[in-house]
């Protein structure tokens, strides 16, 4: 009998768990692999449920790097930044490519699940708002849709008070004697971030000048790298979408399609895109 055939060794690997911590335990694997109740008698519709279960967890993670990337803006703190930063890019990579795998649901697979999905739609996750919020894409309006969560509601109402993460950007330009405006400075945390020109000029000299304001501009360059990485998930997302269900009304009442294409027009860090045509 070969060492592979021995199976009360299995070279050394620990056997009983019973009065320690095993890994179903550590990740919570049963609450987390019971969660799937799908709706329908239909086989796909466990596809559609992991699908978006698995990209609100991605989002949890993307959340929590970018809320520790704000308090490192703000300390000053970048080489970890910018570390989060790549990471968050890459988890974004790894989203655009999930889509691929919902876009084996064919229109007649998903059209036997939908009318299980009522009125829940993607436009309900406040995950995916605080995600918006913190990259400084803010709709106070928006709001209205997370009333009967008081908890969620209370967090979004908290993002969309606090500085984005580009906000803190940009008084750091400030704090590092790059000359901004001082209306940008005080701006309203709860308005979507506008093209500003004093922004522009700082970013410019940053760019004219590179070694003297190396970690600006790498920090510039991150956040170039994140929303480059964020527009790739909503264009893969708006195709997807266009594939399974074409130009139906979303199930949450948005216009579908059309809604998901208006949202690719979004440019979350205006003026690192709009000094590329300055240079």
């Amino acid at each position: 009998m070969s060492d592979l055939d021995k199976p009360a060794e299995w070279h050394g690997a620990r056997m009983d768990f019973s009065r320690s911590m095993s890994y179903a335990d550590y990740l919570g694997l049963d609450r987390i692999l019971s969660a799937q109740h799908p709706l329908s008698p239909d086989h796909n519709e466990m596809l559609f449920i992991v699908q978006h279960q698995t990209g609100e967890l991605w989002i949890k993670l993307m959340l929590h790097e970018l809320q520790a990337v704000r308090r490192q803006i703000r300390a000053g703190e970048l080489a970890p930044a910018f570390k989060m930063l790549a990471r968050v890019a890459r988890i974004m990579d790894q989203l655009v490519h999930a889509w691929d795998v919902l876009a084996t649901m064919t229109p007649p697979e998903y059209s036997a699940i939908r009318p299980y999905l009522g009125a829940s739609s993607g436009f309900q996750s406040y995950q995916y708002r605080e995600l918006e919020f913190i990259l400084g894409n803010k709709n106070a309006s928006l709001l209205a849709v997370h009333q009967p969560h008081p908890e969620h509601h209370a967090a979004l109402e908290r993002e969309l008070h606090a500085p984005s993460i580009y906000d803190e950007a940009v008084l750091l330009l400030a704090r590092s004697g790059l000359a901004i405006a001082p209306a940008r400075l005080v701006a309203d945390p709860t308005q979507p971030t506008a093209h500003d020109d004093s922004v522009m000029a700082a970013w410019l000299a940053v760019y004219r000048d590179p070694q003297h304001h190396w970690a600006l501009y790498e920090l510039a360059e991150k956040l170039v790298d994140l929303e480059t990485a964020f527009r790739f998930w909503r264009f893969r997302h708006v195709s997807t979408v266009e594939r399974i269900i074409g130009f139906k009304t979303g199930t949450g009442g948005t216009a579908g399609v059309s809604y998901l294409r208006k949202m690719l027009d979004v440019v979350l860090f205006p003026e690192l895109f709009a000094l590329r045509t300055k240079l």
